[in-house]
């Protein structure tokens, strides 16, 4: 091994060392491992949605919205989008995000079936 190699090796070092540091700018966690070595680990990012709530949330949509298909049936459900989508901006957004798809008349048939 030559001295080129050991030069690279240790900028590599030192490269990881400071990726490190900056993670630990936003805080870090320590932890005590049985052997009394204390680890010292940069926080994780907080702030960021994860793949699983935003998938529990549109699950929780479409249910709401066959549920609501459901109950007030296919042809009150479309007038009412229909009267939303007359109104303000923020009223035709609504609208198009109420409107019926597959899924949601889907799980209101079953929806239907439950609740009778």
């Amino acid at each position: 091994m030559g001295l080129g190699d050991e030069k690279n090796q240790f900028k590599k070092r030192l490269r990881k060392l400071e990726r490190k540091n900056r993670a630990m700018e936003r805080g870090f966690t320590t932890q005590l491992r049985s052997d009394g070595l204390l680890i010292v680990k940069p926080k994780r990012r907080s702030g960021v949605i994860s793949l699983r709530s935003v998938l529990f949330f549109l699950a929780a949509f479409i249910l709401f919205k066959g549920l609501s298909l459901a109950h007030v049936g296919q042809v009150t459900y479309d007038a009412n989008v229909a009267e939303l989508a007359g109104g303000t901006f923020v009223e035709q957004m609504g609208a198009a995000v109420m409107q019926s798809d597959p899924v949601s008349e889907f799980v209101a048939h079953h929806l239907r079936t439950v609740m009778k």
